[in-house]
């Protein structure tokens, strides 16, 4: 994004980041789409992949998602009926925005690591 010269650029930065974090933002949303980057999956297996999640939480997530166009639900009629999850087309438009996460995150993490251990005294043996 680069430096922000406007008052034009900066109330376009802020909506975009605002519709962005209002359609994938939170804790679950982005962990469901990379859950289900490796093949459809029913509920139950979803919720098995993403550690922490409750069901009812799952749910909303799921709706949303699908709201959003970024999954489809399938609705399979035999006996018994199963409902499989699968991403759409439109979600691979999260691609980079997943993969800039990922190696940011990664970067903190070891930045935050570093940090502590040079914060950290070191004892002198005696």
């Amino acid at each position: 994004m680069g430096h922000i010269h406007s008052k034009e650029e900066c109330t376009r930065a802020l909506t975009g980041i605002g519709d962005a974090l209002y359609v994938v933002g939170g804790k679950w949303k982005l962990r469901v789409v990379i859950a289900l980057k490796s093949g459809n999956k029913r509920f139950n297996e979803l919720q098995r992949t993403i550690t922490g999640i409750s069901a009812r939480v799952l749910s909303h997530e799921l709706r949303e998602l699908e709201m959003n166009g970024f999954i489809k639900r399938n609705v399979f009629t035999q006996t018994p009926v199963i409902v499989e999850y699968e991403l759409t087309e439109y979600s691979n438009s999260l691609d980079t925005v997943l993969t800039a996460l990922s190696e940011w995150g990664i970067m903190h993490r070891e930045k935050i690591r570093q940090e502590r251990s040079v914060a950290q005294p070191v004892e002198m043996a005696e």
